[in-house]
């Protein structure tokens, strides 16, 4: 079975790798495709919150296509020894229609995503681009949610 792992380069696509990797058989899965979508004519940058390149503010020395390079490695090295096949893919487009398309291409048998990876409010949406590709995807959905974040004490100010 082919399994393609989208990122936006956020960190929760980074946790929803390693979920993938927790449970699943490798002796299942023929080939992993990590999956980065930039966006041309984007006014915001591809997120970048995994590698240890250019930070935020460092437009001069770095691209949205080497930010989405470095996520799309940093998330291939979550199943570098594990034994599938990985390829590195960074398509440009809209992210939701580009998994969607690279599903039908690569003929998946499951896609993983993030959910709340860049979304407003993490704890109820489950964002834009993973309800599309679950909805729209040829085949199985993994759509990996956030976890949920620490309560504050009802005695802080």
């Amino acid at each position: 079975m082919h399994v393609i792992v989208a990122t936006d380069g956020s960190k929760q696509s980074l946790a929803a790798a390693k979920h993938l990797k927790s449970f699943a058989d490798p002796d299942k899965i023929s080939e992993i495709s990590v999956i980065a979508v930039i966006r041309p004519l984007a006014s915001v940058a591809f997120a970048d919150e995994l590698s240890s390149g250019p930070r935020k503010g460092d437009w001069e020395s770095a691209s949205f296509r080497d930010a989405a390079d470095n996520a799309v490695a940093v998330i291939a090295d979550v199943f570098d020894g594990w034994g599938p096949k990985v390829s590195r893919r960074v398509r440009s487009g809209s992210a939701a229609n580009e998994i969607i398309k690279a599903a039908k291409q690569y003929d998946a048998g499951l896609v993983v995503v993030a959910a709340g990876g860049r979304g407003i409010s993490e704890s109820v949406l489950v964002g834009s681009t993973a309800q599309r590709v679950q909805h729209y995807a040829p085949c199985p959905v993994l759509v990996v949610r956030p976890k949920p974040r620490a309560k504050r004490s009802a005695g802080r100010a």
